[in-house]
């Protein structure tokens, strides 16, 4: 007995950072990330003649593509209007890429909070809720440590830790492109490092969230 709750804990800690980074990355798959950051003050112009329209247009289908079940069709067929496609070939390639990428996070987070809720539920019924709680804030204090360290290292060196990203989820150099390709004209740096900030600042509230109500609720259930 004593063996499956030190398994479930372990388990519950490792869970905790992953689901609320996770969740953080889900949220910021909306459009209303790329109306906060497109009407920023000093956000980019795009040098080779998108206006603000043109990317919230383009940026927002493409968003959409990386969480509905559209094929990449959906993505090759866009035009612009003298015909030319919107993305080449290798921007279609990567993007499939991510959308691979983005819809496994979105199948295994419903399955991880459901482990969770039956974690808990074992726990009430099996008198270690305690344990339970415990384990909650122990992931939240990985979350800080974990976050902390992304957020440290996107202040001192973004470029590092955007590469490191897509050498860790991507194969090869299709994730590098031209500065005149679509996707770097919809989506520069200072949206991806807002992104991986924002991103940081989301999961870390669900951090000391759970590392503190955790801690609370496992010592009132002594």
């Amino acid at each position: 007995m004593k063996t499956n709750i030190r398994i479930f804990s372990v388990l519950i800690s490792i869970i905790v950072p992953l689901l609320l980074m996770m969740t953080s990355i889900r949220i910021l798959l909306n459009p209303f990330f790329l109306d906060y950051e497109y009407n920023l003050p000093n956000f980019p112009a795009d040098e080779f003649g998108f206006s603000k329209a043109d990317r919230l247009h383009w940026g927002k289908l493409s968003l959409d593509y990386l969480t509905n079940s559209a094929g990449l069709e959906f993505l090759a067929d866009l035009k612009f209007e003298d015909g030319d496609p919107i993305y080449n070939e290798r921007e279609l390639s990567h993007m499939l890429d991510v959308k691979n990428l983005v819809q496994l996070m979105i199948k295994i987070m419903l399955p991880m909070a459901g482990f969770l809720v039956l974690a808990w539920v074992l726990a009430w019924r099996l008198g270690w809720i305690p344990q339970f709680w415990k384990s909650i804030s122990q992931g939240g204090w990985l979350t800080l440590g974990l976050i902390g360290l992304v957020l440290i290292g996107t202040v001192i060196n973004f470029d590092a830790i955007f590469t490191t990203f897509h050498r860790l989820f991507f194969t090869g150099n299709t994730w590098l492109f031209y500065f005149d390709d679509t996707l770097i004209r919809l989506f520069p740096e200072k949206l991806w490092s807002d992104a991986f900030t924002f991103m940081g600042v989301f999961t870390l509230a669900g951090g000391v969230i759970c590392t503190f109500l955790g801690a609370r609720l496992a010592h009132k259930n002594k």
